[in-house]
């Protein structure tokens, strides 16, 4: 406790993390189950079911760590796109871990948000949402915002007509909207934007995630599927947060 005091310092194997310099919010593209099931003879959506599992334990370590917000990809709007069977097997998945919510974060003090368009959900993952929504709002640990049929685009779109059907009808001027006004209808309204994205896999690219938001977040990469992604890729991740200058436009 008392070194602890004076160096403020979290050591995971070779990194050494600044507690005092922790990102706020990370927010993470869980990225290759499906090739990591395929890898071992499997089918993909037991990819997603290890998957899941591997979210369990980046929420109990980014609350120890004292992240506040950890934002997750679950399901794209371009995710439909994908064979039925694993659609559905997906759909049923995120339906387990809302459902079982409490139980799979054992009790934590987390507080969980999902953001997203409704479209096309089950009438009963909509009730989950509204349930676990409900039951967790006056914790006051992590909150764990889940992106479920999410598409920044669609979102962008969706706060441009709902701004837009406003000034038609004469409820706000022109001359109001700027970036903090259009924040307001965002998905993510209230929730700061991410310091951090990190993207396991090996892809380098966004896929229409946080597109508003992530205009000066840093971003790390790595070649680790999701599934394998575990405690010493986080610590890697925030070490390397931790030795960059943000300089968000300045000098």
């Amino acid at each position: 406790m008392f070194l602890n005091k004076i160096k403020k310092v979290f050591i995971k194997n070779k990194f050494q993390i600044d507690l005092q310099k922790i990102p706020k919010h990370i927010a993470i593209i869980m990225d290759g189950n499906g090739r990591w099931a395929q890898k071992r003879g499997m089918p993909r959506n037991m990819g997603h079911r290890e998957g899941a599992r591997t979210l369990k334990n980046v929420v109990a370590w980014c609350d120890k760590l004292g992240v506040k917000y950890l934002t997750v990809y679950a399901f794209s709007t371009e995710n439909w796109k994908r064979p039925k069977a694993e659609v559905d097997a997906l759909m049923e998945l995120l339906h387990d871990y809302l459902k079982n919510a409490d139980k799979e974060l054992g009790g934590k003090n987390i507080r969980i948000k999902v953001i997203g368009s409704r479209d096309r959900l089950s009438d009963e993952i909509a009730r989950q949402i509204d349930r676990v929504q409900m039951t967790t709002s006056q914790n006051t640990g992590l909150t764990l915002v889940i992106a479920l049929n999410y598409g920044a685009r669609s979102e962008i779109s969706e706060a441009v007509r709902r701004i837009a059907s406003k000034a038609v009808e004469g409820k706000i001027r022109v001359q109001d909207i700027d970036e903090s006004f259009i924040e307001k209808y965002l998905f993510t309204a209230g929730i700061p934007d991410p310091d951090l994205i990190i993207r396991p896999s090996g892809e380098k690219r966004l896929s229409n995630f946080l597109l508003w938001q992530s205009a000066y977040s840093e971003f790390w990469y790595d070649d680790v599927l999701w599934p394998d992604f575990r405690e010493e890729h986080l610590y890697k991740a925030i070490y390397d947060y931790q030795l960059r200058n943000r300089r968000f436009g300045s000098v």
